[in-house]
């Protein structure tokens, strides 16, 4: 290993802000789950908009409208209820994602 590269070699501990290797451990083992997470939710919401896509269609060739007001306001307070406040702003984020291009 070159000077260069012995002198800019971070810790475990300076990697994940923790300040002993014990701690960095239990982080790095926390983010890998989260990492994992975060790529589950990704598939979901995925299938979330594909579901949605059928969705509108099948409204869309019935005659109806794109978008369900009333739905959309069902899942808001669904989120809403579970999560708090933070949740309506996921919820809008979802619903935004699933309408496709408008």
């Amino acid at each position: 290993m070159s000077s260069t590269t012995a002198a800019t070699a971070v810790s475990p501990a300076e990697r994940t802000g923790a300040r002993t290797d014990e701690a960095a451990a239990l982080i790095g083992g926390a983010r890998e789950r989260i990492d994992t997470l975060d790529d589950r939710i990704i598939g979901l919401v995925q299938e979330r908009m594909a579901v949605s896509a059928v969705i509108q269609e099948a409204r869309i060739t019935s005659g109806g409208r794109r978008v369900n007001l009333s739905r959309e306001t069902a899942v808001l307070g669904h989120y809403r209820d579970a999560l708090g406040k933070p949740g309506t702003a996921l919820a809008m984020t979802l619903l935004e994602l699933c309408r496709g291009r408008v």
